[in-house]
């Protein structure tokens, strides 16, 4: 009797019942879930705690580039061909968030949409929010949903904000990214820190002029990182022909591993610290703005030359550590 009981507690268990649909392959149900770790709602942990268990199958892919190197163009060819290869493929655009509405622009949809009405794509906009790094604060949580959902690959696009857009190398399996003549000078390729995380390189619209000037640098920055580095390999694609894919396919396949446990490991422990650091964060400045009038004196013997800014910042420490009852080195 107590089995029977405990059966039909689970099956009736509405947190169960979502995360079951998920891994079912039920695609409102994953929606459903996606827009529940973006609210911050707090039926969402105990859903991805069942989805987690589950995940670590999918290849994730992530695309970067500056605005106007066409990332959305180039993931709707890269679709394109994984569908010819008969794979189900999840794509998490990071889109900007609206001024009005914090939501996503949803621009990428639009791009995207020659795959709108086929049931083996899923696509997703996310919002960035202002949160730094081209991808969005829940990202960590929607691949969880997404890869326990059983998709063959994960495509990540950043927001295209520029050179902070390093967040997506502690996330994807394979980092592919994009460069496009006349966008910058002779040093830009040079100077630019997200080339830095690149598995892939990638000279779109490369039948405009200055494409092979383009991929000489990039060559040229490569020789200067190492010879490591030298084995990058540069793709040209023209993405609105599908011009290249077969190579860019290639490029990204060669030493993608789908479901590294080792990888997928050190994912989360950067997601966690990531987190607790947050936490540690939040606690401090809620434990100084407590003692803003113990901070207010602090300052006013700073500015008299009276304390010096290390000693100032130690005694702002020490009343933090006190308020929250931590301890730690002084």
């Amino acid at each position: 009797m107590a089995d029977s009981n405990k059966q039909t507690s689970v099956a009736t268990d509405p947190v169960r019942q979502l995360a079951d649909r998920v891994i079912a392959g039920d695609m409102p149900a994953l929606a459903r879930t996606i827009s529940l770790i973006e609210a911050g709602h707090k039926a969402a942990q105990p859903v991805l705690r069942h989805l987690r268990a589950n995940a670590g199958h999918a290849l994730v892919v992530g695309f970067t580039g500056p605005p106007g190197a066409g990332k959305s163009t180039l993931i709707n060819a890269y679709i394109a061909a994984l569908r010819g290869q008969g794979k189900r493929v999840a794509v998490l655009a990071v889109d900007p968030s609206s001024p009005l509405t914090g939501g996503a622009v949803l621009g990428d949809r639009t791009r995207m949409g020659d795959h709108s009405l086929d049931g083996g794509v899923f696509i997703r906009s996310l919002s960035a929010r202002g949160h730094l790094g081209g991808l969005s604060a829940e990202i960590h949580a929607v691949i969880d949903a997404v890869d326990a959902a059983r998709w063959d690959v994960i495509v990540l696009e950043t927001v295209g904000a520029g050179q902070s857009e390093t967040e997506v190398a502690e996330i994807a399996d394979r980092r592919v990214v994009i460069s496009v003549p006349g966008l910058g000078d002779d040093v830009q390729a040079i100077k630019a820190g997200i080339l830095e995380i690149a598995d892939v390189l990638v000279v779109n619209k490369s039948d405009l002029p200055l494409a092979e000037r383009t991929e000489r640098q990039l060559r040229s920055m490569l020789a200067l990182r190492g010879d490591a580095d030298q084995r990058v390999p540069i793709v040209r694609t023209v993405a609105t022909e599908a011009s290249g894919m077969e190579k860019l396919m290639a490029a990204i396949d060669d030493g993608a591993v789908a479901g590294d446990e080792d990888a997928r490991r050190a994912r989360l422990i950067r997601r966690a610290r990531r987190l607790i650091a947050a936490k540690a964060a939040q606690m401090v400045k809620a434990a100084l703005d407590r003692a803003e009038g113990d901070l207010d004196e602090i300052c006013g013997q700073l500015i008299d030359g009276d304390v010096s800014l290390e000693d100032a910042a130690r005694h702002a420490q020490s009343v933090a550590r006190t308020d929250t009852g931590t301890t730690g080195p002084r």
